[in-house]
């Protein structure tokens, strides 16, 4: 029985106009290692936030590795406020249909791999905190916790004390579907950008989301 749905939060509720990842290196993680005095090269960089590389890798330069991401998320903070400043940020149009989704008397939760600060920053911004029971960002306890790694998901199981079967995980991204597979729930695509294999059910927009779940709904035994 659907009882609750997990949201990533970038490119899935809210998006940045003119980012990549790329974009975001040279710009901001690129000057913010520099004044740290150590510098990843771009391909290492990549391989640490998909997952392919512990965060732990920059300790070989002889620095903490949670002192380091901190840094990182601090100039990542500035960024994104300056951004908001600029109106670069957006809600999708459709982030209304969270509030439909409540009405339907769903718990829901949203995980991000970016920090809890600049989480609760952007869904703040636009008044998207109000629809989630629960919000965590990455957990500096345990760096390595992101998606596609389980962790976050299931911290999030636990604080809506639901179990995987009763909840729908709903991303944009191939981290969003695996940490879904991962912990054991069935997972929602949101094709805005792409078409990523292995979800259990695809939606264009979270209107489409609506209707699925409440069919969901309608199928389930009282």
């Amino acid at each position: 029985m659907i009882r609750g749905l997990i949201f990533d939060v970038d490119e899935t509720l809210v998006y940045y106009e003119g980012y990549t990842l790329k974009s975001w290196y040279e710009e901001v993680g690129r000057p913010a290692m520099e004044r740290l005095g150590v510098v990843l090269d771009w391909e290492t960089f990549r391989r640490i936030v998909k997952g392919e590389l512990s965060r732990r890798y920059v300790e070989r330069f002889g620095i903490d590795h949670v002192e380091f991401w901190k840094a990182m998320d601090r100039a990542n903070r500035a960024y994104r406020e300056r951004l908001l400043r600029e109106g670069k940020i957006k809600p999708f149009p459709d982030v209304e249909a969270l509030g439909e989704l409540r009405n339907l008397g769903l718990k829901l939760a949203a995980v991000s791999n970016a920090s809890q600060d600049n989480t609760e920053l952007v869904l703040g911004a636009f008044g998207l905190d109000k629809h989630f029971d629960v919000v965590f960002g990455k957990d500096y306890s345990y760096l390595d916790g992101v998606k596609p790694n389980p962790y976050l998901v299931n911290k999030a199981l636990n604080a809506l004390n639901l179990k995987p079967g009763e909840v729908l995980l709903v991303g944009d991204s191939s981290n969003d579907v695996l940490a879904g597979k991962n912990a054991g729930i069935k997972t929602v695509n949101v094709t805005r950008f792409e078409r990523v294999d292995g979800a259990d059910h695809y939606v264009g927009n979270l209107w489409e989301l609506v209707e699925l779940v409440k069919k969901m709904l309608g199928t389930q035994s009282p």
